[in-house]
C-alpha cells in the first residue's frame, strides 16, 4: 500500500465523494463522532457509579414487592 502516491488516495477520495455525497458522509461523521463521544461518557460514568448500582437496587426490590401484592395468583386450586 505504501507504493500508491497522493493522486491515488485523491481519485479514491473524489469516487467515495461521487457515490456517497457530501451529504451522507457528512452525517456518516457526525454519527460516528456522536457515537465516540457517547461511548467515552458510558466509560467515564461506568467507573464512577459503580457503587451508587447497588443502592438502586433496593428500591427496585421494594417496587417488586408492591406489584407483588397486585398481581394475581394464577395456580388452580382444587376444592376439597
Amino acid at each position: 500500500m505504501g507504493s500508491f502516491s497522493i493522486w491515488h488516495w485523491l481519485v479514491v477520495l473524489l469516487i467515495v465523494v461521487l457515490v456517497f455525497g457530501t451529504k451522507k458522509l457528512k452525517n456518516i461523521g457526525s454519527d460516528l463522532g456522536g457515537a465516540v463521544k457517547g461511548f467515552k461518557d458510558g466509560m467515564k460514568d461506568g467507573t464512577a457509579t459503580d457503587t451508587p448500582a447497588e443502592t438502586t437496587a433496593t428500591p427496585q426490590v421494594a417496587n417488586q414487592t408492591t406489584a407483588d401484592k397486585a398481581t394475581i395468583d394464577v395456580e388452580a386450586k382444587t376444592k376439597s
